[in-house]
């Protein structure tokens, strides 16, 4: 059976090449967080730099061999310094009989290359392989049983959670295997959560519309729900263009509790993610709802929203977007577990696929290491049966 080639647009290409440029020249990083193979954005990179890509701007062939050879010269740098940090750590070893170098490159295989290490210790890296097939202690045993343990605890949370997420989540299943063992088998068998990559900047703060207050001042720590919510919005590429989410988040419970998608940035958008929150969670009087200075969050029916209400507005310091850190900590969540490891043909893909992560899985199994390794979910029900 012939395999299918997956084509790109022309359009997603040039993003693709912008976006090795906003990660400093670093093509592999870039083709990871893109689900790319590097070649094929290595590729897209050169005929950019000839001009040969629609919506790309054409590079001096002097600067790119220039670049190259800059590129090269690091590769050498960083193997120098890792030659250099293998001695500094292993010098007292290398005097020491065969088995003892060993189990020094065995216990900081993790931390640098075998290659590398074997090198420094002049020894054969096949050697060093013969000699970790050695007859398996219990301790292996026991080690064997939790990579396993931990390969399907990664595979089972989507790839989603790190370290000690994780081991609250195998500890909850009733295994017993130490945060220090799920860390070591993560890293020698590069176990890594999804990675984030930039985002499109969706703010449109260049207004003479009015402004709330800054009420949060970055202090988001609350004792209850429906205290405080943050908003934002963010957006989401399809093969038929963007889609623009509005989201809504408690801070105390951390549930994404109102959100709305639409194909264009509306002026409305903001407001219905903000109706959305206010039917399913009926906020009292006194609720701050904190945005940044984006116009959507500046017009006359937003503010009308949260007047009716007896609401509390308030807004982020212009251009700071610390003073909105949770919601941006939620784009980063959505992005790295779902949205980058889907290509979606269409808007209404996308749109299925959110509402699934946000209903299903952020919102009601997703445990938190600042809630407690709970999920959102969890916390609400704890916070109203402790209040009953």
């Amino acid at each position: 059976m012939t395999k299918k080639v997956k084509r790109y647009s022309e359009e997603f290409k040039a993003e693709a090449v912008k976006a090795i440029e906003n990660n400093g020249g670093n093509v592999s990083a870039t083709a990871r967080q893109l689900g790319l193979p590097m070649q094929t954005l290595a590729n897209w990179q050169r005929k950019a730099n000839q001009g040969k890509l629609k919506g790309t701007k054409q590079y001096d062939p002097e600067l790119v061999s220039a670049l190259e050879e800059i590129k090269r010269l690091k590769r050498e740098l960083k193997t120098a310094q890792e030659e250099r940090e293998i001695f500094k750590k292993g010098h007292g070893v290398l005097c020491e009989e065969r088995s003892v170098r060993y189990a020094f490159i065995d216990h900081h295989k993790t931390q640098f290359s075998i290659t590398a290490m074997c090198k420094t210790f002049d020894i054969k890296p096949s050697s060093y392989y013969d000699w970790t097939k050695r007859d398996i202690s219990a301790q292996q045993i026991h080690r064997n049983r939790c990579e396993l343990l931990i390969k399907a605890a990664h595979s089972e949370t989507k790839e989603r959670y790190g370290y000690q997420r994780l081991h609250a989540h195998l500890s909850e299943q009733g295994h017993d295997v130490s945060k220090y063992m799920v860390r070591s088998i993560k890293e020698e068998y590069d176990i890594k959560c999804r990675r984030h990559k930039r985002f499109k900047v969706t703010t449109d703060s260049d207004h003479n519309k009015r402004v709330y207050p800054n009420l949060l001042k970055q202090q988001f720590g609350v004792n209850r729900p429906n205290c405080a919510w943050v908003s934002d919005i963010t957006y989401i590429w399809t093969d038929e263009g963007w889609l623009y989410l509005a989201g809504v988040k408690d801070l105390y419970t951390k549930e994404l509790v109102g959100y709305a998608i639409d194909k264009r940035m509306k002026a409305d958008l903001a407001c219905r993610a903000l109706n959305k929150a206010i039917k399913d969670k009926r906020p009292s009087q006194g609720l701050i709802v904190h945005s940044d200075r984006g116009s959507q969050y500046c017009s006359d029916d937003y503010r009308t929203i949260i007047s009716k209400y007896g609401f509390k507005g308030s807004m982020s310091a212009k251009g700071n977007c610390y003073d909105n850190a949770p919601i941006e900590s939620f784009w980063g969540v959505l992005k790295n577990e779902l949205v980058y490891h889907h290509h979606y043909k269409t808007r209404f893909e996308a749109i299925n696929s959110i509402i699934k992560y946000i209903e299903l899985d952020y919102n009601q199994v997703r445990i938190q290491q600042s809630l407690g390794m709970r999920s959102p979910r969890q916390v609400w029900v704890d916070f109203y049966r402790q209040a009953a």
